[in-house]
Parts: C-alpha cells; sequence; structure tokens
C-alpha cells in the first residue's frame, strides 16, 4: 500500500468546479531525502470517479493510494 504521507496520485477541484488528476513519483537522493515529480495530467474530469478511472485504466492505480484537496 502507498504512504499515507505521500499519495501517487493528486485529485484537486479546480475554480471552475472540474477536477484534475496530478500523477507524482518518489525517488530518493543518496542521502535518503525524497525527491518527488509532479506532473499534472492534461483531461479534466467531471467527477471524482471520473478521475480515478483515468488513474486505474492508464497508471494502474489502485485504492488507497488517491489523495484528494
Amino acid at each position: 500500500m502507498a504512504d499515507p504521507r505521500n499519495r501517487p496520485f493528486l485529485i484537486v477541484k479546480d475554480a471552475d468546479g472540474t477536477f484534475r488528476l496530478t500523477v507524482r513519483t518518489t525517488r530518493y537522493n543518496s542521502q535518503g531525502y525524497p525527491l518527488v515529480d509532479a506532473v499534472l495530467q492534461e483531461p479534466h474530469f467531471k467527477t471524482v470517479t471520473a478521475a480515478k478511472a483515468f488513474a486505474r485504466d492508464n497508471f494502474q492505480a489502485q485504492s488507497g493510494e488517491y489523495a484528494l484537496k
């Protein structure tokens, strides 16, 4: 299961009411410090469920790997 402090899929609601998906990857440098890369995905989604389905279909996301903001 994903680390609850840094879940790889972030779903954010925009000001216009649509949802956006950000895919985050974490790697560690030689001192063990986490380096997080975040890539905002292009499509806009009408619901959180649609964003989760996109992540599941394209990035093999599993339940518990989502963070909502």
